[in-house]
């Protein structure tokens, strides 16, 4: 998985009673776009992620 500042973390509800998240990256802290990031969630709370399987990157629109 790799990201740029700005694009959307999306992570995927695993069971039906389990919401699909969004979050903006704000700050890259592996190599080369790899995780972990610096994101804020749709609630407005920062955290450090670390995605998984049922996650995916949505490019920033130009």
């Amino acid at each position: 998985m790799h990201a740029r500042v700005g694009d959307r973390l999306v992570v995927e509800g695993r069971t039906v009673s389990m919401h699909r998240r969004e979050a903006e990256v704000l700050e890259v802290r592996g190599e080369d776009g790899a995780p972990p990031y610096l994101v804020r969630w749709e609630d407005g709370h920062e955290s450090l992620a670390f995605p998984g399987p049922d996650a995916h990157v949505v490019p920033a629109q130009p």
